[in-house]
């Protein structure tokens, strides 16, 4: 068994000051990016505890302080995305706290090493890509108008009365959008799913987050072939002109496809 030679000279007592953060599984052989900063203040050295062919990417943490601010989450995505540009990462779920880097070898690795073995193995040369489109809210309202001449009738009855007047007119008219919105949120998402089955092995998709969310989708594909989705994507946004705006995100590490537990969970 090998470990950081650093994190495995932490002092012992019964009541420690310090623990061992882990960010997530990666192969033995993987090397941490040299501007990768852990969770904490000041930012944990992260390091990489290797058993067997698999490895845990960590850093020290002092105990004294709660994590969950915006900065830990932030620093614990970006130090399993800058990996999985290179290698493949099974993400730990934030928060995952252990007494020294022993038990990180012997209650992580060595009790799951083959199971992640497998796993890093399947993930080789893959990471994970969001896609998200936003409706321009211009066009898209103008599209459901243009479409539903109940919505055109609700619109024109607003325009001609006092705000007040028209209230009944102003909820039935945004139920009647937020329902058109929905219906061609689902049409669209496929759009983008067919468009991209050639290329990645698996998708899922997201729930949106904000009411002009067009398509929401996590895809797992291979790294080599980020052109080929990119190429993809650049068909829809010309198919679709200023409809959308289409974004793809990544390489990431696998969130929506492969998530290792921390002991007990």
């Amino acid at each position: 068994m090998t470990t950081s030679d650093q994190l495995g000279d932490q002092a012992q007592g019964t009541q420690r000051k310090s623990g061992i953060y882990v960010y997530g599984i990666v192969p033995a052989d993987a090397r941490v990016a040299e501007d990768a900063r852990g969770v904490g203040d000041p930012p944990g050295k992260v390091e990489v505890i290797r058993e067997g062919h698999v490895g845990a990417l960590v850093s020290e943490v002092q105990l004294d302080r709660a994590l969950g601010t915006p900065d830990d989450l932030q620093a614990h995505e970006q130090v399993l995305d800058s990996t999985a540009s290179t290698a493949p990462v099974l993400p730990m779920r934030f928060g995952a706290v252990l007494t020294d880097a022993d038990s990180v070898a012997s209650e992580v690795l060595r009790d799951h090493h083959d199971e992640f073995a497998q796993a890093l193995s399947e993930l080789k040369g893959r990471a994970e890509y969001i896609v998200k489109g936003r409706y321009n809210e211009n066009a898209i309202l103008g599209e459901v108008l243009s479409e539903n001449e109940q919505a055109q009738a609700l619109r024109d009855d607003i325009r001609s009365k006092p705000e007040d007047a028209s209230r009944d007119s102003q909820m039935a008219l945004g139920e009647i959008i937020s329902n058109a919105i929905e219906t061609k949120r689902q049409a669209d998402t496929q759009t983008v799913v067919s468009a991209l089955e050639g290329v990645a092995s698996h998708v899922n998709v997201r729930p949106p987050t904000h009411e002009y969310d067009a398509t929401h989708i996590a895809v797992l594909a291979e790294i080599d072939r980020q052109s080929d989705v990119e190429q993809a994507l650049n068909q829809l946004r010309e198919n679709w002109g200023d409809r959308m705006q289409l974004r793809l995100l990544g390489p990431l590490a696998a969130y929506d496809f492969v998530v290792a537990d921390a002991p007990g969970g």
